[in-house]
């Protein structure tokens, strides 16, 4: 496979970093992707050896706080198209997904240091060092995002050496269920239907909007069989990986959809949803990750924004009979949803509860609700 021109050739991005960052306190670094092809640029001091992950892009302006706390980023270097990140320093948890940094690594352009917000407790820097989250700016990510829309989604290096030996292995495929799920059952609410929401690395916004009812809100782990008990419906969260590696959550899953009570999926949800029907899920060639995802409600051709972040789809053609699609990709034209013809089961594999994003669809949560 032709390899293309190495990014220095490709052009630098407009902005200096020199221009707002005391340099000495960085070296140069590299970005080094599986087929060869390398990406120069600069790394803090304390950044040290090598990081190897899945390297995908995203084209989110804002909200990069909520897209490194998502536990669905687990094991990937996330690449930023927007060319300045950090403007408005980073807030407390209270607007993160989770209690840490998921990503295994940043890759920007350029990073504002002088950032301005009333929420802000930290500059972006600040925040990557204190969590200890491998950093590479001042690259090219134009010219590195189109190489991974040409190329397809491409495992890489973060690294001080510009070469990595051939026996450096790039294993990137791990099932991250046991990393980013609870330990132990949880209890939200005390009054309303009981509702079972299956944590598959849960993003923080969607337990926000089911709060917004009146639940019981039980949360479990990936592997916690709750099919035997009484519960009103279930709920499957969005979460890492491939969605056929979590073989634990889909038997559980077949079990409770004997009951015929309702149950909602998103994102990793929806593909664990689609498995336990023995549908089939692939991977896309570079993912969709961003705000700015159009979806079409396909029963009443209504067009919706949409927040995403997911490596793989449902195969519309998998799908048994009793099974209908309910929303598209408007973009490339993939299942964006799926529903029961006879009974309560649907998931949606855009995010509704956005966090960053558009939350034209939140009113998914009230029809699930609705339907308990």
């Amino acid at each position: 496979m032709e390899l293309l021109a190495p990014a220095p050739l490709l052009g630098k991005p407009p902005l200096d970093v020199s221009e707002f960052l005391d340099t000495s306190l960085f070296h140069d670094s590299f970005l080094i992707l599986e087929n060869g092809q390398t990406f120069s640029g600069i790394s803090p001091n304390w950044l040290k050896g090598s990081l190897v992950g899945e390297v995908v892009f995203t084209t989110g302006m804002t909200g990069y706080e909520a897209s490194l706390t998502d536990p669905s980023y687990a094991g990937q270097i996330l690449v930023f198209t927007f060319p300045l990140i950090g403007n408005y320093g980073v807030p407390s948890k209270s607007y993160f997904e989770s209690e840490k940094i998921f990503a295994k690594g940043v890759v920007v352009s350029n990073i504002c240091q002088n950032w301005s917000h009333n929420t802000g407790v930290q500059s972006f820097l600040e925040w990557l060092n204190e969590q200890n989250i491998p950093l590479i700016m001042e690259v090219d990510t134009r010219a590195l995002t189109k190489v991974i829309r040409e190329k397809g989604t491409l495992k890489g290096v973060i690294s001080e050496r510009e070469f990595i030996q051939k026996e450096f292995e790039l294993k990137t495929e791990t099932f991250f269920g046991k990393e980013v799920s609870i330990k132990e059952p949880m209890i939200y609410g005390q009054k309303g239907k009981t509702i079972i929401a299956v944590d598959c690395g849960m993003k923080t916004n969607i337990l926000r909007n089911l709060q917004k009812h009146p639940l019981i809100i039980k949360r479990v782990p990936y592997n916690y069989d709750y099919s035997q008990e009484d519960f009103d419906g279930v709920f499957l969260s969005n979460g890492p990986g491939n969605p056929e590696d979590y073989k634990e959550t889909i038997v559980i899953l077949k079990k409770a959809m004997r009951k015929k009570k309702p149950i909602f999926g998103i994102c990793l949800g929806v593909q664990i949803l689609s498995l336990a029907t023995d549908a089939k899920t692939y991977k896309l060639p570079y993912g969709h990750r961003g705000h700015n995802q159009p979806c079409m409600d396909l029963s009443t051709k209504k067009c919706y924004m949409t927040s995403q972040n997911h490596g793989y789809a449902i195969k519309e053609d998998s799908l048994s009979s009793d099974w209908i699609v309910s929303f598209k990709n408007l973009n490339d034209n993939t299942v964006e949803g799926i529903k029961h013809l006879h009974y309560p089961f649907s998931g949606v594999q855009f995010h509704p509860e956005a966090a960053p994003g558009p939350t034209d669809t939140e009113w998914l949560f009230e029809q699930f609700t609705a339907s308990l």
